[in-house]
């Protein structure tokens, strides 16, 4: 392949700069080149000069078939990757008919009970040519499952699904809350998918260590890199404590960070994260492969920066935080529909959200070179920043025991709390310019007709689980849920008994409580 490619004005653009520019920064030892030790310029040599990153849309909302529907107009729109929203109850790991699930099925994202709504969530969809991000914590080996019985019955086997389960529990005890058990607990059950996934699903990638929902609770670029890179040490602890070798779970690892409109420090973070891993998981987990040293993520423009005041500017807004996560490396991106602060997102949204990627990746000259920000004065400074500011932050989770025990101590609560106030008192101060909200603001908006849910949907869904109540073998369940709890008190992986459960049509709500009978449930400390 040529090596050059040329601008608008016929000049060349190599697929990659070095040498003369770098030497001012210790290029071989902070830099390297991209797809080398420490990944400063990005995980792969060629990046997107072979091919963009891929274009996740997150959709999911009321019944799996609406859901579907929407599905398959992301695909046909030509999305390379879905992105899963579920409901909270489904999140927390309860049925839509409990009572604790009232008012909330299908209102934030898709409630999926049993196999018969995954079984309807990906209905003639061709799972061995898409990827898929599911969005679940607590729950996610349940879901996981689910997804793989689902592919099973259309012929296609776990080698051949790829995508990725969110599964990062521990960052929903610091910032989002939904939690189950204990975190001893939820590691064990992550060690138990990633061992899983080894032998089932090779090409899945086990979790999603992600900073994005930090960042969205108002943690700083370097409190969200450095909370989360101390969050993925604790699982590679707990994976190795549990008798898995680093090289044969951590291949499968994959970030998710936010991207927000700092352009130039959104870059910075994002190369800044990509060296300290490299140098975590040679230095300190000694790490072979390669690929176990690679911090591949996933990013999503930054949620709590759109606005419901004149909502069509959170399209600049997108496509400048889609930019950034472009030029800082991402492998995958999901830019937010400018009407995400009034509603869930309408079509017309989701469709233009989806071409604005198509955008960057084909009406740019972005992605002809690789890194292309490297060597700039301002860009490796701001890396060589961020880098020490959150390695500092890293140490002090390491100094008070680890990021479980720090969680415990409610220290990383506390500095993004001090984060989030801050930020609150810059904006109401008008120290922090927000378009449309404390400058440049519209004494009357135009009026907007958001997405709604029909709240019929509750009734729907309790009705279908009544009727998979009286069909199913419900003794065959029972028998199936009486071994999961058995591995779970003991030290079996606890997914084969699950999936079989699965299989027999158990619900998502009966395999959690299986486990709650174990495991307990989490009781924050500052709320007992």
């Amino acid at each position: 392949m040529d090596s050059v490619t040329h601008s608008e004005s016929g000049l060349p653009i190599q697929r990659l700069y070095d040498g003369w520019a770098l030497t001012a920064f210790d290029a071989d030892v902070k830099l390297g080149a991209p797809g080398k030790f420490p990944f400063t310029r990005g995980v792969y040599p060629s990046m997107y000069t072979g091919r963009p990153w891929t274009m996740r849309q997150y959709a999911g909302f009321g019944t799996a078939k609406e859901s579907n529907e929407r599905y398959h107009e992301l695909v046909n729109a030509g999305t390379g990757g879905l992105s899963v929203a579920f409901d909270l109850p489904t999140q927390m790991g309860y049925d839509s008919d409990e009572a604790v699930a009232q008012g909330e099925v299908g209102k934030v994202g898709v409630a999926i009970d049993s196999i018969e709504d995954m079984r309807a969530l990906f209905q003639g969809l061709p799972l061995d040519q898409v990827s898929t991000s599911m969005t679940i914590n607590a729950p996610a080996s349940t879901l996981l499952l689910l997804y793989q019985l689902v592919a099973a019955e259309q012929g296609i086997q776990g080698d051949q699904l790829t995508g990725t389960v969110q599964n990062d529990v521990l960052k929903e005890y610091i910032a989002r809350g939904t939690y189950i058990f204990p975190p001893k607990q939820s590691l064990r059950l992550i060690s138990d998918t990633f061992a899983y996934c080894h032998q089932e699903l090779p090409r899945w990638n086990t979790i999603s260590i992600s900073g994005y929902h930090m960042a969205e609770a108002g943690a700083t670029p370097a409190q969200e890199i450095a909370f989360t890179l101390a969050n993925a040490k604790e699982y590679v602890r707990a994976a190795i404590a549990a008798g898995l070798d680093v090289d044969d779970f951590a291949p499968r690892l994959s970030f998710f960070f936010v991207a927000r409109t700092t352009l130039l420090e959104e870059i910075a973070k994002f190369r800044a994260a990509r060296r300290i891993w490299a140098r975590i998981m040679r230095e300190e987990f000694g790490a072979k492969n390669p690929k176990s040293q690679m911090l591949r993520f996933h990013t999503q423009t930054a949620g709590v920066q759109l606005t419901a005041q004149q909502p069509e500017v959170n399209l600049v807004r997108v496509a400048l935080q889609g930019l950034g996560a472009v030029l800082g490396g991402t492998q995958s991106l999901h830019t937010n529909s400018y009407d995400e602060a009034i509603a869930l997102p309408t079509q017309k949204a989701a469709r233009l959200a989806l071409r604005t990627q198509q955008v960057l990746a084909y009406e740019t000259d972005v992605t002809k070179t690789v890194d292309p920000f490297a060597g700039s004065y301002v860009m490796e400074s701001m890396t060589d920043d961020l880098e020490a500011a959150a390695l500092d932050l890293v140490q002090a989770v390491e100094d008070r025991g680890g990021a479980v025990a720090a969680i415990e101590q409610g220290f990383q609560k506390s500095e993004i709390e001090k984060s989030a106030y801050r930020i609150a008192l810059e904006i109401d101060g008008r120290e922090r310019t927000v378009v449309g909200v404390n400058k440049y603001v519209l004494n009357e908006e135009e009026p907007y007709e958001p997405l709604r849910v029909d709240p019929q949907i509750e009734n729907d869904q309790c009705e279908r689980l009544a009727a998979l109540r009286r069909e199913r073998d419900n003794d065959a369940v029972k028998r199936a849920l009486d071994s999961l709890r058995s591995a779970a008190q003991g030290a079996d992986n606890v997914l084969p008994p699950m999936r079989e459960a699965l299989r027999l049509r158990a619900t998502v709500g009966e395999v959690s409580h299986a486990l709650r009978d174990v495991w307990g449930i989490y009781v924050p400390h500052d709320s007992v």
